[in-house]
């Protein structure tokens, strides 16, 4: 459930953008005459403020949808504004309804290969080539080109309504769709960035000749990349990369906001030194991402971290070692009957004769581990977060020399 919420949350800042640039050109005739050049400058100082961003976190995918954006609004006012009647600005706009959905589609896609990089230059050298294969179509004159484009290959609404030639429309629905599901693939800030980045460039090209439109929302499309930057460079710094859990960074910063009850619990996965030995660090790594979603997942308001290797903490605010004991027992128990299939690189995923049931695989493939836990809570005795962390530690090494697989205060 947390991780819908973040999801939600990484679609929630295009949307509230898109209905920021609806209000913008709504009340673009209120703004005062001081801020009177932000309707025609405003998206190259969004640019140069999310580009600054992008390169100082090198960001190379964040950077180029900057730059495409930011192109494409200086094509709009250079061939645009004043009609698309010529061929010139026919073409422009053609090449734009094409390729800025389709570049955008294709950086949420793409893995991230930083800025400054090999990978970073040749994807810039692609943005390039199509700017100039553009300016190229556009002085040659080949007119049947564009005029088959802009055909009518469908009558019925939607497909007729608005300016877009049709091939942009279905450009733009299928980048719309990649991106989409690229965010709920990857949970990315960046994704869903480039998603409403799609929408706000199809309503700024729905009017072309438009400035304020095309401004509002190409400044809108870039804000929301922008964000996703410091939304993308803020999970990195308080999120594991692994288990997707908040890190040790995020850990200290909660516990500096504790109140006067709380519980802290010390987890450990057991022999994980020797699984590691035994099956490599691959499935290791399979067995900690395991762990961590169940952790995730502990009832009574826990919050769950990775402390570090093959250890977690789980954090009960407002709550004593009674009360956080059940929550603790009932995620050691789920832990130990879990199954992890073991798989060779050359066996089917479900070899005939075995049975998958919850949890994983039944069958001499499939192993299992289990964690050992310690819990201790503030009192006077322990009056800090970090007294509670090194009681709960020592309890969890009583758990281990019990014998393991138990909770321990």
């Amino acid at each position: 459930m947390r991780a819908v919420g973040t999801l939600l949350a990484h679609f929630l800042v295009p949307a509230a953008l898109l209905a920021a640039g609806f209000a913008l050109v709504f009340y673009s005739t209120e703004l005062p005459p001081s801020l009177a050049g932000l309707r025609v400058y405003g998206p190259y100082l969004v640019f140069a403020l999310g580009a600054a961003l992008a390169g100082a976190f090198n960001r190379g995918r964040a950077l180029l949808a900057l730059a495409v954006l930011c192109g494409a609004y200086g094509a709009q006012q250079l061939w645009l504004r004043h009609g698309v009647d010529t061929y010139a600005a026919r073409t422009v706009y053609l090449a734009l309804t094409l390729l800025v959905p389709l570049n955008l589609a294709a950086l949420a896609i793409l893995p991230e290969r930083g800025a400054f990089t090999r990978h970073g230059a040749i994807r810039l050298a692609a943005v390039g080539l199509q700017a100039l294969l553009v300016a190229w179509l556009a002085m040659a004159g080949h007119a049947g080109i564009v005029d088959w484009a802009y055909q009518k290959f469908l009558d019925p609404a939607p497909f007729t309504v608005g300016r877009i030639p049709q091939p942009g429309i279905a450009v733009a629905g299928i980048a719309l769709l990649a991106t989409l599901a690229m965010a709920l693939a990857t949970r990315s800030a960046v994704s869903a960035a480039l998603s409403g980045a799609i929408v706000a460039f199809v309503v700024a090209a729905h009017v072309p000749t438009a400035s304020i439109t095309f401004s509002a929302f190409t400044a809108m499309a870039e804000l929301m990349v922008t964000i996703a930057v410091l939304q993308d460079t803020f999970r990195m710094a308080f999120r594991d990369e692994l288990t997707g859990l908040p890190s040790r960074r995020a850990l200290n910063e909660r516990l500096a906001g504790l109140g006067r009850v709380y519980a802290i619990a010390m987890i450990d996965v057991d022999h994980f030194k020797k699984f590691n030995d035994t099956y490599g660090h691959e499935l290791g790594d399979q067995v900690l991402k395991m762990v961590a979603a169940h952790i995730a997942e502990v009832g009574g308001g826990g919050r769950a971290y990775r402390y570090g290797g093959e250890e977690f903490t789980l954090v009960f605010p407002g709550k004593d070692v009674a009360e956080a004991i059940p929550f603790l027992e009932a995620l050691r128990k789920e832990v130990a009957s879990y199954r992890l299939a073991l798989r060779d690189a050359g066996r089917p995923r479900k070899a005939r004769g075995v049975r998958r049931e919850r949890g994983g695989w039944r069958g001499k493939d499939a192993v299992s581990v289990t964690i050992s836990i310690g819990v201790a809570e503030r009192n006077e005795r322990l009056a800090t977060p970090q007294s509670v962390i090194d009681a709960a530690d020592r309890a969890l090494y009583r758990a281990k020399e019990k014998g393991r697989n138990r909770v321990s205060r």
